[in-house]
């Protein structure tokens, strides 16, 4: 209706949003129209199996978007999608995998006999529990991304990220690794209460436990969340109007503890420094197997990117 109305130029002042519907007799996308002959060998489809977080983290956007309450595909949807596409590789897109264990268990259980390989993202507790990581292993898990976010308790706090423990950090990721499960941890930095080690500490936790692969994030304040409320009240927020344009890259903030340019050059010196090949060769095992494959295919792409210009507003002068 908004499109139309603005076509014809008289929009409305505001517009709102059905009430969330259920994500049951979703249609599937048309893969009949795909000539698959003209992608690489190696594909990969992406398949939504929910919608939403049961979390709400001070700095994350996710429930503005996509709703307040988290709701999932029927199983027997899901693999009916999967045998249509013919996928033998999975990338499920949902913002948490298992944001309701019991039914991602009963999908995983479900995934089995399709013998495929899969990835995605869920929350970090998952991984101490041995019984669903048995499963996600049997159901042919290839690649999990977890928010780490922090290896520091009192930033954790400050984002409203309390469902991640520091102090379960090395058994979730020794239970990873003894499963031969390729993984990769994203991280956010620019929190008032970080120390200014934090840079260093967090490269020498990832060298120590042999992370694979792992994401370095500046905080960004999206529009509705908390932290953009806290930052906007300070008069902290550097350009209001470009905020999301290169989320996680550029500095949209005056951090606490440094200038706009000093974070983002840390977080470029980080990417350089996990990323070099003296790190890539202390970390990564041998490619011998897929899980290990997918690490050194990540970790050379991300290579690429850092050695990279990278995109270029620069806010220091505010």
């Amino acid at each position: 209706m908004m499109l139309e109305h603005a076509a014809k130029g008289r929009l409305e002042k505001a517009y709102r949003a059905d009430p969330i519907s259920s994500l049951q007799g979703l249609p599937f996308p048309r893969y009949d129209l795909l000539d698959l002959r003209r992608y690489s060998w190696f594909k990969t489809f992406s398949i939504q199996t929910s919608r939403g977080c049961p979390f709400k983290c001070e700095f994350c956007s996710e429930r503005f978007y996509l709703g307040e309450v988290y709701r999932y595909r029927p199983v027997q949807e899901v693999v009916e999608e999967i045998k249509k596409s013919k996928a033998r590789n999975l990338l499920f897109a949902d913002s948490n995998f298992a944001g309701k264990m019991e039914h991602t268990m009963e999908l995983m259980e479900a995934l089995i006999p399709l013998k495929v390989r899969w990835s995605s993202l869920w929350s970090a507790y998952l991984c101490t529990n041995q019984k669903f990581m048995d499963l996600a292993q049997r159901s042919g898990l290839l690649h999990l991304n977890i928010g780490i976010e922090s290896i520091d308790p009192e930033a954790l706090n400050e984002m409203n990220k309390r469902v991640n423990k520091v102090h379960q950090y090395k058994k979730i990721l020794r239970n990873l690794q003894k499963r031969g499960i390729s993984y990769s941890l994203n991280f956010i930095f620019g929190l008032d209460t970080e120390k200014k080690e934090a840079f260093r500490s967090t490269l020498d936790f990832l060298q120590q436990y042999k992370v694979p692969a792992a994401y370095f994030n500046i905080l960004t304040p999206y529009r509705g969340t908390p932290l953009y409320d806290r930052m906007q009240e300070e008069n902290r927020i550097v350009d209001i109007h470009h905020i999301g344009r290169w989320p996680g890259i550029v500095c949209y903030i005056k951090p606490k503890h440094y200038s706009p340019a000093e974070l983002e050059g840390k977080v470029k010196e980080m990417y350089l420094d996990f990323y070099s090949y003296p790190s890539m060769l202390g970390r990564l095992p041998l490619p011998l197997t897929k899980a290990s494959i997918a690490s050194w295919v990540v970790n050379f792409s991300q290579r690429k990117v850092a050695r990279g210009s990278g995109a270029a507003e620069d806010f220091d002068d505010y």
